[in-house]
């Protein structure tokens, strides 16, 4: 699905990816953790082509990300579902309406998609919450639109950057069960995080790997998480 080959990345002059490799296969479930600072959304970014390494190559879908014509990286967006840390909306649109934007965008009929849409919406329990704008609502209620934005166009690997930084435990188990059904959907599912108890929690869930940045290198964590 993603193939990460000896990859580094140079930033700023100095180097903070240094001969990474991993591979995420169809239906599989990774976290990825480390220290702040350490590269997690850097590695996020590389792999669904929106920074290219200095050294090394990602492949997607059989294909070399770097060298992607226009048309080819609008197809591995569709493909690749990203939330990312900051949650960004457009702030005078509904949450409908910002869920909707990558149907908009890939040219899509909305009035052909409604029911798959209220689907989607209800699924992360926004239903309720369809028409207000983004600055009404809490951390964990945009923490799911983003979600559901990332998986309008039925991606088949979903990208999380830290979904649970900002949320209450609670509202972290519920955003981890989307995830865990995602991927019992068959999606391939990359999470950053920094919260051990979540990734332990998801153990017990779903068979998850762990893969840790330390020193600009990637290793697999031990069983001890």
């Amino acid at each position: 699905m993603i193939e990460l080959d000896n990859i580094g990345y140079n930033y700023g002059g100095g180097e903070l990816l240094t001969n990474v490799s991993a591979q995420l296969a169809p239906g599989s479930f990774h976290f990825l953790t480390g220290p702040s600072g350490a590269g997690k959304t850097t590695l996020l970014k590389l792999c669904y082509g929106a920074l290219h390494p200095t050294s090394g190559r990602v492949r997607a879908f059989n294909m070399d990300v770097k060298g992607l014509d226009r048309d080819q990286t609008a197809m591995l967006r569709r493909r690749v579902g990203v939330v990312h840390q900051d949650c960004q909306f457009l702030n005078h649109l509904s949450i409908y309406e910002n869920i909707a934007l990558p149907l908009t965008v890939s040219g899509k009929a909305l009035d052909s998609e409604e029911g798959n849409l209220n689907e989607l919406i209800n699924w992360v329990g926004l239903s309720e919450r369809a028409e207000a704008k983004p600055p009404e609502l809490s951390g964990g209620e945009r923490q799911r639109a983003a979600l559901a934005r990332a998986v309008i166009l039925s991606p088949d690997v979903v990208i999380a950057d830290e979904p649970t930084g900002n949320v209450d435990w609670d509202m972290s188990q519920r955003l981890l069960r989307l995830l865990v059904e995602l991927n019992r959907m068959g999606k391939t599912i990359l999470v950053a995080s920094h919260d051990l108890a979540l990734i332990r929690a998801a153990k017990n869930q779903v068979q998850a790997r762990v893969l840790r940045i330390s020193d600009r290198r990637l290793t697999l964590a031990g069983a001890d998480l």
